[in-house]
């Protein structure tokens, strides 16, 4: 991994602004949509996996202002698309939680993660209707608002509070449901809230005692899994651990991260 030292905290104060921006974008273009103003509506993979104006155009905000503060860095997006390349790599969601969006709902959230041969090194999560803002810089701590964020440390998992998601591919979400009916029986409970971004960011702030979702792009989790990491959480990242399958996120605490896991593999994690 190239070493950017110093320069992770400005990469740090580059995705709050940019991210702080783009949730302005986006926090207004929702007023508006309240108001009734219509919002162009696409689909993507199914029918229930939509993409609207508003993500496209907070995405393009996000390219342009990353043009003018760091110009000749790589940008990854989940509706432009592109792709790493050396040095600093941007990786964003403009709106994580586009349901939720559409649906008027107040829980979404801009992600912005500065990567290094696609290892987060900064990044920041901006809600755009509560105005919180996460953030993390590799070996440094994660903060929401400035406030340093540590995990939770609950005594087993019998006590503890998971957050999953669900994919839109009706075949994989049976799979899904079925891990979860497993782990149900052997946590305090089960939360889906539809934002992946602010899942994580949730086990960081002790929220959550820990998340495990499969499918989730590199914009999913770029930002999040850092502000998780660095509050002190177990993570294993896509691709990481063949055991969780192939394209599984877990986050969780270390008071019961073992237990979550051994749990998650006796309830055939690896088959969804």
């Amino acid at each position: 991994m190239v070493d950017v030292g110093a320069a992770e905290t400005e990469l740090k104060d580059v995705a709050v602004q940019v991210a702080a921006e783009a949730a302005d974008l986006v926090r207004r273009a929702r007023d508006a949509m309240v108001a009734g103003e219509p919002v162009s509506v696409e689909t993507k993979t199914t029918d229930t996996d939509v993409v609207t104006a508003v993500d496209r155009a907070a995405e393009q905000l996000v390219r342009d202002r990353l043009a003018e503060l760091r110009p000749g860095d790589h940008v990854l997006g989940e509706e432009a698309g592109g792709a790493a390349g050396d040095g600093v790599t941007w990786v964003v969601d403009p709106i994580d939680g586009t349901v939720n969006f559409l649906y008027g709902a107040p829980l979404f959230a801009v992600s912005l993660a500065a990567q290094v041969d696609g290892v987060s090194v900064a990044g920041a999560v901006v809600e755009p209707v509560s105005g919180r803002c996460w953030t993390a810089v590799r070996g440094q701590g994660a903060w929401l608002d400035g406030r340093r964020l540590s995990v939770s440390s609950p005594e087993r998992l019998e006590l503890s509070l998971i957050g999953t998601g669900f994919a839109y591919q009706a075949e994989r979400r049976a799979r899904q449901a079925r891990l979860v009916s497993g782990l149900l029986t052997r946590v305090r409970d089960v939360r889906r809230a539809g934002v992946a971004s602010l899942d994580l960011c949730a086990v960081a702030a002790g929220w959550l005692d820990g998340y495990l979702e499969h499918g989730l792009h590199r914009w999913d989790w770029a930002a999040g899994a850092l502000v998780a990491e660095e509050a002190g959480a177990v993570v294993h990242l896509p691709g990481s651990d063949p055991a969780l399958g192939a394209d599984a996120t877990f986050a969780a605490a270390p008071s019961i991260a073992g237990a979550l896991y051994d749990a998650a593999v006796e309830c055939g994690v690896k088959e969804v």
